[in-house]
C-alpha cells in the first residue's frame, strides 16, 4: 500500500485527445462525462499541442476537471505556464489542473532543441514561480535555473518585477507532477497536489515508490490537501476479451525499449525496479536493433495483466480494488471494448 485512502472515494478519469472531427470529439467527451468521468486529461509529446484541446474541453464539458497530462516543463517559460493555467481555469470555471513533467531528452532535445538539464530543480522552481504569479505577487525569483527579472548584466537591463494583470479564478491552481525516479517522486509528494505516474502496476507500486512517497509526505507542505494519485488502464468488461490486453504490448515496448538510450531510459528503469531486469535489457536490445515485434512479445504477461482493466466483471473489480488498495485516488480508464462508455457507467456504479 502506498497511501491509505481512508474513506476517500475513488474518482474516475480518462485520457482523451482531440480527434479530426471536433463534433464527434464533443459527443464522445460528453458521453464520458455523463457516464461518470470526473477528470479529463490530455497531453503532448511531439503531437498537436495540449492547450488547444484543453480549451476545447473547457467549453464542451460542464462539471469534470480538466488537466494537462502533461505539459513538458522545458517547452514554456514558467510565467507562460502560470498564465496558461490562469486562462484555462477561467474558461473552465475553476476546473483546471496543471499537470507538468520533464518528458525525456529525446523529445526535449530532439524536437524542441533545448537542453534537458536539472529536471528536479526546474520542477521545484517552476511551481514556486507559478504560485507566485497566481497570488499576483510582483514576480521576483532568483533561482539556479530561472532569474526573474533577468540578473544584472543580462539582456537590456530594462526588466522590472511585474504582477499578473488578470485576477485568477483561484489563487492556488492544483499542480500535479508526472514523476518516476525516487527523488522526483519524493519532491512530488512534498510540494504537489497530485502525482501522475506512468506504467503504474498497483501490485508492485509500493516496492518501487513507497519509500520515496513516505519521505516526501513527511515534509509535505502544511497548506496542501491530501495527495492525489492518478493511474489506471484500458477498460473492457466481458467474457473472452483477454486478447484485448495484448494491444498494450507495442506501446509498452516503445517506452521500455525505445524511449531513451541505453543507460538513460526512465521507463526501462521502472521495469527493472518491478523485478524484470533481464526482460528490460532484452526488450531494449530488441527494440533498438529494430525488432519491435520481438520487443513487444517480451513484455511480461504478468505486467500486462496487472495494469489492465480488461476481463470479466470479477477480474475488473479485483483490478480496481488493487488500484484502490495501492493508494490510487483517481482511476483513469480508456474504454476499448465492445460496450464502449457503458463500461464506464458500470465502473462508476462500483466506486
Amino acid at each position: 500500500m502506498l497511501l491509505d485512502l481512508g474513506d476517500r472515494a475513488m474518482k474516475l478519469g480518462a485520457l482523451v485527445g482531440m480527434r479530426d472531427d471536433p463534433a464527434s470529439f464533443t459527443r464522445y467527451v460528453r458521453r464520458l462525462e455523463e457516464a461518470g468521468v470526473g477528470y479529463f486529461w490530455t497531453g503532448e509529446a511531439y503531437t498537436a499541442d495540449a492547450v488547444s484541446t484543453l480549451g476545447f474541453l473547457a467549453a464542451v464539458t460542464t462539471s469534470a476537471q480538466i488537466g494537462s497530462s502533461i505539459l513538458p516543463l522545458y517547452t514554456r517559460t514558467p510565467a507562460l505556464l502560470a498564465m496558461t493555467a490562469v486562462g484555462l481555469d477561467k474558461l473552465s470555471g475553476g476546473r483546471f489542473i496543471l499537470g507538468i513533467g520533464a518528458s525525456g531528452p529525446q523529445v526535449i532535445e530532439g524536437f524542441h532543441g533545448v537542453p534537458y538539464d536539472a529536471p528536479l530543480a526546474r520542477t521545484e522552481e517552476i511551481i514556486d514561480i507559478c504560485r507566485s504569479v497566481w497570488r499576483r505577487d510582483r514576480l521576483e525569483h532568483a533561482g539556479a535555473r530561472y532569474q526573474i527579472p533577468l540578473a544584472a548584466g543580462q539582456g537590456t537591463g530594462l526588466g522590472r518585477p511585474l504582477k499578473l494583470i488578470d485576477h485568477p479564478v483561484r489563487s492556488r491552481i492544483p499542480v500535479y507532477i508526472a514523476s518516476l525516479g525516487p527523488k522526483n517522486v519524493e519532491l512530488t509528494a512534498a510540494i504537489a497536489e497530485g502525482w501522475l505516474p506512468l506504467h503504474y502496476w498497483p501490485d508492485r507500486a509500493a516496492q518501487v515508490w513507497g519509500s520515496a512517497l513516505l519521505a516526501g509526505l513527511a515534509r509535505r507542505q502544511d497548506d496542501l490537501p491530501p495527495l492525489e494519485i492518478v493511474a489506471g488502464g484500458a477498460l473492457a468488461i466481458g467474457n473472452d476479451l483477454e486478447h484485448l490486453r495484448e494491444h498494450a504490448r507495442p506501446m509498452l515496448a516503445l517506452y521500455f525499449g525505445g524511449m531513451g538510450a541505453r543507460g538513460r531510459n526512465f521507463y526501462n528503469d521502472v521495469l527493472r525496479r518491478y523485478g524484470y531486469e533481464q526482460e528490460a535489457e532484452q526488450i531494449q536490445d530488441a527494440y533498438l536493433s529494430g525488432d519491435k515485434a520481438a520487443a513487444a512479445a517480451m513484455v511480461p504477461a504478468e505486467l500486462v495483466d496487472g495494469m489492465s482493466l480488461i476481463g470479466d466483471k470479477g477480474f475488473v473489480r479485483d483490478r480496481i480494488a488493487a488500484y484502490r488498495e495501492s493508494g490510487v485516488t483517481i482511476l483513469n480508464v480508456q474504454p476499448v471494448g465492445p460496450n464502449g462508455t457503458a463500461d464506464i457507467e458500470t465502473v462508476s456504479g462500483w466506486l
